[in-house]
């Protein structure tokens, strides 16, 4: 048994409070060295005779990867206090892992547990469930829809009429976004992402100017409460992205200081090291995003930054009822100012979604006193590796995703913002070499997968564009310009997840190993009574399956084509087209 990759805290995604009396325990040891586990566990003050009463509960293994596997076991203990160890077995040895390391034998003495103090309420993460059902649509509003040429800034282009630069300007706006929400509600979104909307210089709005006024090319105020009025009513939730992390060159205060430098009343409202400002150095002499002079980074340490920042975070809450923020480069912002940001906004709204631009592990950030999620970008470099670039095997990528599933506990990967695209990565269907059956394969693990998903505007469609600027092209209204076929497909993919809560978060996940069917992605969703078994062929050729469970006498149907059938044979083959999938349920 190989020790030294055995791995538990009891804290983060290896023990937590699923719910107020819930507690969920993983342990981590090395790949296929294990054959059992249990828990060992108990009420720390339940003693009889001078002796701890503990009981035993075996662990389920919920997934593999490159080098670890991972056992998991819930448990609801009466008093909300618990002591635990691990009863660990290789069918040549059994060894106790307790806190204090490992023995023979179950420790007699209960300070070698590890220890869940007291399952707290207010310990235990609480993100809106109202995400868990949402399908997001992520709109960059400039290149989106013009619905009103007045507000056009100056030197507008025709729509489309150019490639997108990182300079040119065509007019999109929220009147073009209030004008296509029956394109929305056709497709079944109920969420929309915006990229900023504030007053800024940039056409893609992430150097603030000033963070109360809508940016009017965008329209006005008025425009964005009839905008977020007319969402609601159509079922489709509304959430805003904000920039915290630095300002835009223009913005006042960042003026003032590069005019009256240390004698500026806001002098200390950035990192800077030296006066006078120097923004022509490359790096400047003050701390920015990136090395850009026209983005100085705010102190948020400065309480009069916060102060401000805080009351941005309410005032949108407050005065114009969105229902979630999206917070950019926010693992550069410090951790106290994201915990006062979540308490001002959840005051106002408790349901609002708070949203951190990460793109790592990010458990620092969601231990339930800042983030409710982050945007999932380990989940996107899997999905790209494997359907667009097919530069790793559906074994790795398995191993890979079953890292980013228990990287965080299970109540922050059912709200975790699953994508595959972006404003700031390459269109996914040009990643996929402009191949129509890779996107439509990758909507459909998407969609089938725990999570939030996002479509990037136009993806839908088949949009394509190489990194920013050429992701950021105006949307195409001209329905010959749409591929219908990927539509449909998304649109109907939508439908069968909302219709069938198990393709979204409802009940486990278990993935197949991937050797039983070389090239195939399998894993089954199950609640305990329902199970739905998703398959993937990854290959370009027409390939069958053999469904590894003994399915005589049940009822199969395919959730996809409508097509049921019993199975009159022990062994059922699925027989797939290149790039093709199956929704099975299983009855």
């Amino acid at each position: 048994m190989i020790l030294e990759a055995i791995y538990h805290r009891p804290k983060d995604n290896y023990a937590y409070a699923c719910t107020e009396s819930e507690i969920h325990i993983r342990i981590r040891t090395k790949k296929n060295d294990i054959k059992t586990a249990s828990l060992l566990h108990g009420d720390p003050y339940h003693w009889e005779s001078g002796e701890w009463i503990y009981e035993k509960k075996d662990m389920t293994l919920t997934g593999t990867d490159q080098l670890f596997d991972y056992w998991f076991a819930s448990l609801t203990p009466p008093f909300r206090r618990l002591r635990y160890g691990f009863m660990l077995n290789d069918e040549n040895e059994e060894i106790f892992y307790g806190e204090k390391g490992f023995s023979q034998d179950p420790s007699l003495d209960i300070g070698d547990y590890f220890c869940f103090p007291f399952l707290n309420p207010i310990d235990v993460f609480k993100a809106p469930d109202w995400v868990k059902d949402t399908v997001w649509y992520q709109i960059f509003p400039e290149r989106f829809a013009n619905g009103n040429r007045e507000n056009d800034p100056s030197g507008t282009l025709e729509w489309g009429s150019a490639e997108p630069s990182r300079s040119n300007f065509f007019g999109g706006d929220l009147e073009g976004v209030i004008e296509n929400i029956p394109y929305l509600k056709e497709l079944g979104i109920s969420g929309i992402y915006f990229t900023p909307i504030f007053k800024a210089f940039s056409n893609h709005k992430y150097d603030t100017i000033d963070y109360f006024e809508i940016d009017p090319q965008f329209g006005t105020k008025e425009t964005l409460k009839e905008l977020i009025a007319k969402c609601h009513e159509n079922g489709m939730k509304v959430m805003l992205d904000a920039v915290f992390n630095h300002s835009g060159f223009y913005f006042p205060q960042f003026q003032d200081v590069l005019e009256k430098g240390a004698d500026s009343p806001y002098s200390n409202w950035f990192h800077t090291k030296e006066f006078p400002l120097d923004t022509k150095s490359t790096p400047p002499n003050y701390d920015t995003f990136a090395f850009e002079a026209s983005m100085p980074k705010l102190n948020t340490e400065n309480k009069d930054v916060r102060s401000y920042l805080l009351e941005v975070g309410r005032y949108w809450v407050k005065e114009f009822d969105i229902d979630g923020w999206r917070l950019d480069v926010a693992n550069e912002v410090d951790h106290q100012f994201w915990r006062d940001f979540r308490k001002e906004v959840k005051a106002v709204k408790p349901d609002l979604y708070i949203l951190g631009e990460i793109w790592h592990d990010s458990m620092p950030w969601l231990r339930g006193d800042q983030f409710d999620a982050v945007m999932n970008y380990p989940f996107t470099t899997n999905m790209i590796n494997l359907f667009a670039k097919q530069s790793i095997t559906p074994a790795r990528f398995i191993e890979n995703l079953t890292s980013v599933i228990h990287m965080y506990p299970k109540t922050v990967t059912e709200v975790n913002f699953n994508l595959v695209g972006s404003h700031d990565t390459p269109r996914i269907l040009t990643e996929c070499g402009e191949d129509i059956r890779k996107l439509k394969q990758i909507f459909s693990f998407m969609l089938s997968f725990p999570g939030t998903p996002c479509i990037y505007y136009g993806d839908e469609i088949g949009m394509t564009g190489e990194q920013d600027p050429g992701c950021r092209k105006c949307f195409p209204w001209e329905q010959d310009a749409h591929n219908e076929e990927l539509f449909h497909h998304v649109k109907k993919h939508i439908s069968l997840r909302r219709s069938h809560p198990l393709l979204a978060n409802e009940g486990n996940l278990s993935f197949l190993p991937s050797d039983l069917n070389d090239g195939f992605i399998a894993f089954t969703k199950s609640n305990g009574e329902d199970t739905l078994f998703i398959l993937m062929n990854c290959k370009e050729e027409p390939s069958s399956y053999s469904l590894p469970f003994d399915l005589k006498g049940k009822k199969i149907l395919n959730l996809w084509t409508g097509e049921e059938f019993a199975a009159e044979a022990e062994n059922i083959e699925v027989e797939l087209e290149e790039y093709g999938f199956a929704i099975l349920q299983l009855s």
